[in-house]
């Protein structure tokens, strides 16, 4: 039978009631270039243990769900061409004994399993454009639905249905809570064009929040939308231009469907000449630093 391997020191902070921050591996193997996500996988967890937060890094190794990894199983996230794992992945990678760098789907459940309520990264997935056509929409959508953890995330990228991603969370009932900001942030940029119902003003407000969505016996997943600072974000005009020029390409080429996005997103950070890919950056080390801070106010409350 497979069961989670949780790290020593992951296990020892969840018995002690102390931070734990969850982060997915994803972003590590698919997400960055070589050696930058080695560099960075490192970086996130150093940024935690330095406030006295716990990092787990969640990821699928020779079949065995980890929770918490070792100096070896960053390396290999980070240096292996490993699978790209969502929640429906987890059950053949498990019988088979492969690996695979989990998704914010499959990093939520799989963290949550293990009691760990807090998770920093980069972007939420969503609603894909043309998803009236394709039916294509992140299985991050629906994993919250039923997850109850709470993720930090710079909202989605730009290249989504914004709109559509907001509106299907609200049908999942996944509270979605502007940190510092009624506006729903769109990851390279610190606004879209859509504003929030609810914002608060602080990581205890957040940790509020969640006791009284576990009063109510909700089991649902909660957003934080955390906006890059604004001295991080991507140039509005660049982004724009940028953006229209991917799009422009991925319709003369004819691509469709679920290939839209990867072509997008390379061709964005070549079309930025790497600017994007450092925003990414800046707004994923915000992300961690205030999951952080979450998970302090969480266990504060223990």
């Amino acid at each position: 039978m497979t069961s989670l391997l949780l790290s020593d020191e992951v296990a020892a902070a969840l018995a002690e009631h102390r931070p734990v921050v969850a982060l997915e591996s994803t972003i590590i193997s698919h997400g960055l270039p070589r050696p930058r996500n080695h560099e960075a996988a490192l970086e996130f967890e150093s940024m935690l243990r330095e406030t006295g937060v716990t990092p787990a890094t969640v990821a699928v190794l020779d079949g065995a769900p980890r929770i918490g990894l070792d100096t070896e199983g960053v390396r290999r996230i980070a240096d292996d061409d490993l699978a790209k794992a969502s929640v429906r992945d987890l059950p053949i990678l498990a019988a088979r004994g492969a690996s695979g760098a989990t998704t914010v789907a499959a990093t939520a459940h799989l963290a949550a399993m293990a009691g760990i309520r807090v998770f920093a990264t980069g972007g939420l997935g969503g609603v894909h454009r043309g998803a009236s056509e394709t039916f294509d929409e992140s299985a991050d959508l629906s994993t919250l639905a039923v997850t109850p953890i709470t993720v930090v995330s710079a909202g989605v990228k730009s290249v989504l249905d914004i709109a559509a991603t907001l509106e299907r969370l609200e049908t999942y009932s996944v509270p979605v809570i502007g940190l510092g900001t009624t506006v729903f942030p769109s990851f390279w940029l610190r606004e879209s064009a859509y504003t929030l119902d609810w914002a608060v003003d602080s990581p205890e407000q957040v940790a509020d929040v969640m006791a009284a969505h576990d009063a109510l016996g909700h089991r649902q997943g909660i957003v934080v939308a955390n906006p890059i600072p604004a001295d991080q974000a991507w140039d509005r005009e660049e982004h724009d231009r940028v953006l229209a020029t991917a799009f422009a390409e991925a319709d003369a080429q004819g691509i469709r469907g679920k290939a839209v996005t990867p072509f997008l997103l390379g061709r964005i950070v070549e079309l930025s000449e790497g600017r994007s890919l450092e925003v990414n950056l800046d707004l994923a080390r915000n992300n961690v630093r205030v999951a952080g801070r979450i998970a302090a106010a969480w266990a504060a409350r223990a």
